[in-house]
């Protein structure tokens, strides 16, 4: 191999053989058992970013170590058609080559276009997939809108309509004026704004007065546009100020209707004045109010979110209704929002009904790609019943054929599944499964999977008229089947029979009801086994945290802070980073902060690490808590990990490949040691993978390797390699292959690019051969090779060595001068140990001589370190130049007294202690424990060399 660890060399050629070879399908022996997990299917737009690396990384690591252990597995990859997102990028596309809208070439021309970017440009993501080592199935790649996906697609809303379960309905969305489309909550993005509450007088009606004599009643809102679309007002039941009015009008003023007061205990008697303006059409809460008291809908607002020439006046079933007029007045009618809410503070005002204005502080709704803030809009939609088809799907998770990892997770699951509302399903977008349904001339609808099917089904002739549904399924519609539709479905296909139901869902918190509780709901209702049982998705859902920066602050564009794996992989120059961050910024000022902090925090830009250490650092930081901090120490760390791995097999080939490993061996004591501390490391890394406890897993392959293996094992197979006899050499060098091949195999999932290359090279040597790593057996503990006193005494030896190596330090003694021990209080057990290892510890120790002295005899002035109840004494006389090291520890301990008083100081004003936060604090507290304990040592050491 290369003298030096250069990922670059290896990663991409090892991928493309990999995936040349075919070695990520299924091996399709069906008498095994089967292993599947299916990959969250990223927006053709995207590209790779953390959250994605990190998912990634835990998935490849189970698929790997399960096919490892000999299952059929199967690690279905895709992408999503991301029907907005998409849509989006082409129009700005057209737009700025063409100078075009989606309008100029009309839906079908557009669509075809659409198809054309996902041909040149929505493969990105893919790409960069290959790159983070990704082992799927190629060849099984799936897109949600696939002709076998779109076929799935329609078959399942054709049976959810016929079996009533799908409805079209007039309901409250989140509208986007800017899309001209409904969005989910998920693609809303709510922020923090400075706003104001107005508060208005709204006159009762027919001489009615307030208990303090007045006539009219105060109600306040952050939307005055939308008093224009009020039908009633809400007082709470329990509310004194009010009982006396519920039941009682008042005359909206400007648009003069008369609208009732209702009791509800929406309204808050401790919240502004208790009186809460409702207006069902544009407002979520008032929506649910306005259905509990029978008040009709009245939309003042275009899709574009100006005021309507004339109102929209429906009944609580969204049907239209004539409980009002639809007049508006003249002079609001097509006035943008905004203007329209300027406007109706200025004419309330006029008319001496407007009460105050406060500043207030809002969080505002906008929509994540359009951009604009969301209006609360009422249209007809295409509804999901969900609450029939969440009954099973609670009860899956209620009884543990779904396990939520980590479990708390579960009661996020059940919160929203029990108080579930129907899902809306459509989207006003050209991009997307257009949805099979039909309308006659009068309106009535007829659903199918063709305008063929519809016409025969129903018996209707070439005469009567039909057109299409012009919207589409929302994205998470599609996505809802992927377990199950990726595999054949509604094919009984041989893939759907050997890998459904999955195994593992890899996902975030956030999408647990948008996706995770809709694959329940969707999976459970159209797939059942041979017993008639429904089948669940997977058996498993292992939710991560979120990726967050160093600060803990959340990856944005917009602050600048975001990290790309593909740079920690290959590395970027500070130049190159600063305009990946700011170059496409529109706001110069934000984009000289980002630039100003960029350049701080890498100011020699980011160095290439290689894909294992991104990997494993990963793996190392998924532990169960719902934020992960990234931390590029840590990367930094991994890599050095990585260079350790490799430095320690280049020692290994040097020591073996050139001589016969055959024949008779004698194992040494660290041979046996580390045989079984191997065996050891293998079940509870095994235990830790089963749990899904990553970072325990890669803690526990990092002390092995770094610690035991490479920082003890190797050195002690110095004395046996350069002294020992034949057959200890043998044995020694037996270990060596051995240890290092397992060891490859066992870091795979998490290393697979580094444990590749360097066991193309073990593998000779240890007798393999097979093809690839990947497709070796996973480790198992070998309990016969559990040598407990093998283990109980290097772990002995090494009590020693550390012993007489904290003492070099502390006396400044060079690591090279032999020393003379004496041993006080040593059992036969130690003397024993000492005898047989005379070799290790003269090796790694540096000894000279060893002498146990008698219980009453007196020992030199000597530094002394204990190991158990055994003391060990290093004479100091002659190692030492008693005044200059005198000299040397006076001067420490002046420096530390110095910074000691310093911390003290700060710690005894009470202005300080008063004001700084209480983990400044604590930190400050533990500075100076630490300081009082270095004095006491130097100050102990002082005492030695005095003596002497």
């Amino acid at each position: 191999m290369e003298k030096t660890y250069n990922p670059q060399s290896i990663e991409q050629k090892s991928y493309q053989h990999w995936e040349e070879k075919g070695y990520f399908k299924p091996h399709g022996d069906t008498t095994k058992d089967s292993y599947c997990i299916m990959i969250p299917p990223p927006n053709v737009t995207g590209s790779l970013h953390m959250g994605h690396a990190f998912q990634d990384t835990i998935m490849d690591t189970l698929v790997r170590y399960q096919r490892m252990c000999g299952k059929n597995t199967l690690w279905q990859v895709g992408t999503d058609h991301a029907g907005i997102a998409t849509q989006m990028v082409v129009e700005r596309k057209i737009a700025a080559e063409e100078n075009k809208t989606k309008h100029d070439y009309g839906r079908e021309a557009f669509i075809d276009k659409i198809w054309d970017w996902k041909a040149e440009s929505g493969g990105t993501i893919t790409k960069q997939l290959r790159r983070l080592g990704a082992s799927v199935d190629w060849d099984r790649e799936r897109f949600t809108m696939d002709p076998g996906m779109s076929a799935a697609v329609q078959e399942v809303f054709v049976k959810l309509f016929e079996e009533d379960l799908l409805y079209r309905g007039k309901r409250l969305v989140n509208w986007d004026p800017k899309l001209h489309t409904a969005i989910s909550d998920l693609e809303v993005e709510n922020k923090d704004k400075k706003g104001h509450m107005w508060h208005f007088r709204y006159p009762l009606a027919d001489g009615v007065k307030t208990t303090d004599g007045k006539d009219y009643i105060i109600v306040a809102t952050t939307r005055p546009e939308t008093m224009l679309g009020d039908t009633g007002v809400a007082v709470n039941p329990e509310d004194p100020r009010y009982q006396d009015l519920i039941g009682k009008f008042i005359d909206l003023p400007i648009v003069g209707r008369r609208i009732p007061i209702v009791g509800d205990e929406h309204a808050d008697m401790e919240k502004g004045t208790g009186c809460v303006k409702i207006t069902p059409a544009h407002d979520f809460n008032d929506y649910e109010v306005g259905k509990r008291h029978q008040l009709p809908m009245i939309n003042i607002l275009t899709f574009n979110g100006d005021i309507r020439d004339s109102a929209e006046v429906f009944d609580t079933k969204g049907e239209a209704s004539d409980a009002y007029g639809t007049e508006l007045p003249a002079e609001l009618q097509g006035l943008e929002r905004f203007a329209a809410r300027k406007a109706v503070v200025a004419q309330l005002d006029e008319l001496g009904l407007l009460d105050e204005i406060k500043d207030h502080d809002l969080t505002v709704p906008y929509g994540d790609r359009g951009g604009v803030v969301i209006e609360p809009m009422l249209t007809d939609q295409w509804y999901v019943r969900a609450d029939v088809l969440a009954e099973p799907a609670l009860e899956a998770v209620e009884n543990g054929d779904i396990q939520f990892v980590p479990k708390q997770y579960e009661n996020m699951y059940f919160s929203w599944m029990r108080d579930v509302q129907d899902w809306c399903i459509s989207r006003q977008l050209w991009w997307g499964h257009r949805i099979p349904a039909w309308y006659d001339e009068t309106g009535k609808v007829y659903v199918g999977r063709s305008e063929s099917e519809v016409r025969q089904a129903n018996g209707l002739g070439e005469d009567v008229k039909l057109r299409q549904d012009e919207d589409v399924l929302d994205t998470w519609f599609s996505s809802a089947l992927w377990t199950f539709s990726t595999l054949g479905w509604p094919e009984d296909t041989e893939a759907l029979k050997t890998f459904h139901p999955t195994d593992v869902l890899v996902t975030g918190f956030d999408i647990i009801f948008f996706w995770v509780a809709r694959m329940i709901m969707m999976t459970m209702h159209f797939n059942k086994d041979e017993n008639g049982k429904a089948q669940v998705p997977f058996k498993t859902v292992y939710v991560t945290g979120l990726i967050r920066d160093e600060n803990g602050d959340k990856m944005s564009k917009s602050k600048g802070n975001v990290l790309d794996p593909l740079d920690m992989i290959d590395g970027i120059d500070l130049e190159s980073l600063v305009e990946k961050r700011c170059g496409n910024m529109m706001q110069p000022q934000l984009a000289a902060k980002i630039e100003k902090n960029t350049r701080k925090a890498f100011p020699e830009g980011i160095e290439s690490h290689g894909t294992d250490a991104l990997r494993f650092t990963l793996a190392a930081l998924a532990s169960t808590g719902r934020d992960i901090n990234w931390d590029m120490k840590r990367l930094e760390g991994y890599r050095n990990f990585c260079n350790k791995l490799w430095n320690a097999s280049n020692y290994v080939f040097m020591h073996t490949e050139e001589f016969e490993l055959a024949g008779e061996a004698q194992y040494s004591l660290a041979d046996r040691w580390i045989q079984g501390q191997l065996q050891q490391t293998i079940k509870t890394y095994r235990e830790h993978i089963d749990n899904f406890r990553f970072d325990l897993a890669a803690n526990t392959l990092y002390d092995f390797t770094w610690n035991e293996f490479c920082s003890w094992y190797l050195e002690l197979t110095k004395p046996v390699l350069f002294k020992g006899t034949e057959a200890q050499q043998r044995g020694t060098r037996q270990t060596l292959v051995d240890v290092l091949e397992t060891l490859l195999r066992l870091a795979h999932p998490m290393l697979p690019y580094i444990t590749e290359e360097i066991w193309q090279r073990v593998k000779p040597l240890a007798g393999k051969t097979g093809e690839t790593i990947m497709l070796e057996s996973f480790p198992e503990c070998d309990e016969s090779k559990l040598d407990a006193d093998a283990i109980a005494d290097l772990e002995w030896v090494k009590q020693v060595i550390l012993a007489v190596r904290n003492i070099r330090g502390e006396m400044d003694i060079s690591p090279n001068k032999p020393l003379d021990a004496l041993l006080k209080n040593a059992s036969e057990l130690d003397q024993r140990r000492f005898n047989d290892n005379q070799a290790f510890l003269n090796s790694l120790a540096k000894l000279e001589s060893v002498k146990v002295l008698a219980k009453d005899e007196a020992a030199p002035a000597s530094v002394t370190n204990l190991v158990g109840d055994m003391e060990i004494l290093i004479p100091m006389a002659g190692l030492v130049d008693k005044e200059a090291e005198l000299a040397r520890l006076s001067k420490q301990a002046e420096k530390v007294e110095r910074e000691l008083a310093k911390v003290t100081g700060k710690l005894s004003n009470e202005k300080f202690v008063g004001k700084a936060p209480e983990a400044v604090i604590a930190k400050e507290r533990a500075k100076q424990a630490e300081l009082q304990s270095n004095l006491d040592k130097l100050k102990e050491q002082q005492a030695v060399i005095a003596a002497l």
